[in-house]
């Protein structure tokens, strides 16, 4: 089959080369080719991505060089594409397109404009961009602080480009003032200059079309997304029979060893004799009448149950703290007479009244300095000591 199909393309191929000149096939591939970056420009261009706008013209830069372009709207799609590079680079001085250093993006810009007055159909957009051009010019030069650039830029417009007379004078004005932020560059701005070359480039692309590369593309692209579509819902399809398989083989599992199960049960479901705690009883309500009698003798005997109640805590506490106050007490110790002599010794040593240093110096059996001054009081009454 493969082979077949390389006989039939190289039949193909001998079969142009034959009936058509490779030259002109090669002439309207490149042209279509040519016209696709410039499309491709255009929409970078409107969409604003500088870079992508970069990248697009060195393309057809290289294309455009190509011997078999020779036509007239060729060229105009170069000027046009040049025209554009400078629009893009209009705010940066510092890049040049002119062997003049003088000469800054928007007035090389105005320059190749003033030959692009051909494929306007609107005089008023020719206008338009034209006196946008010239007032951006010197707009631009203000805002980076460039005086003297702007008054420059007016000068070369004089000399190069015909402007009418009392714009020239305006600007002049707004210059020699330094009036940066003037209503008149106000109403003139960068981006209404962009605005209205969109316009322009709509306008162009719908008179001369240059699509047909870009149909082309299109149609192929959206076939193969269709075809994965296609794809995609058949495998899907199969995915989703395999899971309705899958689990019908689960369901007869399951059917099967149910099947194979006991009926008896071991412990009864029901459950005849259920612990409640206290906290679950539901409180009685007597709907029977009672007398006044009755009513009282219950009052008396639930209050006389919770008197008893409250003395037998009472009694309980009161017992307790009795025992507590008897574990804490301890039995009294004796003073021996060597406890005695060492009282009598520290008394002679520091003196009557110093307790504290005398329980430093001898061991008293973890008495206080209370207990060694009642001892030796007993001790003084009992004339053992003067």
């Amino acid at each position: 089959m493969g082979s077949e199909i390389d006989n039939k393309s190289a039949t193909d191929a001998s079969y142009i080369d034959e009936s058509v000149s490779f030259s002109h096939v090669t002439a309207v591939a490149t042209g279509w080719t040519l016209d696709f970056m410039f499309v491709s420009l255009c929409r970078h261009f409107k969409e604003g991505k500088h870079d992508k706008f970069n990248e697009t013209l060195s393309t057809f830069e290289a294309i455009y060089q190509c011997s078999s372009l020779k036509g007239r709207l060729h060229n105009e799609k170069a000027m046009i594409c040049a025209f554009l590079s400078r629009v893009v680079h209009g705010k940066q001085l510092d890049v040049l397109f002119e062997e003049d250093s003088c000469v800054m993006p928007l007035m090389s810009a105005a320059k190749i404009w003033s030959k692009l007055e051909d494929t306007v159909a609107d005089e008023s957009l020719f206008k338009n961009i034209t006196i946008l051009l010239i007032v951006q010019s010197v707009a631009v030069c203000m805002e980076k602080g460039q005086r003297s650039s702007a008054s420059s830029a007016l000068k070369w417009f004089e000399n190069n480009h015909g402007f009418p007379q009392n714009l020239g004078v305006k600007l002049s004005t707004i210059v020699t003032k330094k009036e940066t932020y003037h209503p008149f560059l106000m109403s003139f701005t960068f981006s209404r200059l962009l605005e209205t070359v969109r316009s322009y480039l709509d306008a162009y692309l719908e008179k001369n079309p240059s699509d047909y590369l870009l149909k082309a593309a299109t149609k192929t692209v959206q076939s193969s997304q269709n075809r994965e579509g296609l794809e995609d819902t058949v495998t899907r399809d199969n995915a989703l029979s395999e899971t309705a398989n899958e689990l019908t083989l689960h369901r007869k599992k399951k059917k099967k060893a149910a099947g194979l199960r006991t009926k008896r049960k071991l412990l009864s479901t029901k459950i005849t004799d259920v612990w409640k705690p206290d906290s679950c009883k539901k409180p009685l309500v007597s709907l029977r009448r009672m007398s006044k009698s009755e009513l009282s003798q219950m009052i008396s005997e639930k209050s006389m149950v919770s008197f008893e109640k409250s003395v037998v805590c009472f009694e309980k506490s009161m017992d307790s703290e009795n025992k507590d106050k008897t574990k804490k007490r301890k039995p009294p110790q004796k003073w021996t007479p060597q406890l005695d002599k060492y009282l009598m010794d520290g008394v002679k040593c520091h003196g009557q009244g110093k307790w504290s240093r005398i329980l430093l110096d001898y061991d008293f059996e973890g008495r206080s300095g209370t207990m060694l001054k009642d001892r030796w009081r007993v001790l003084l009454r009992a004339h053992k000591v003067c």
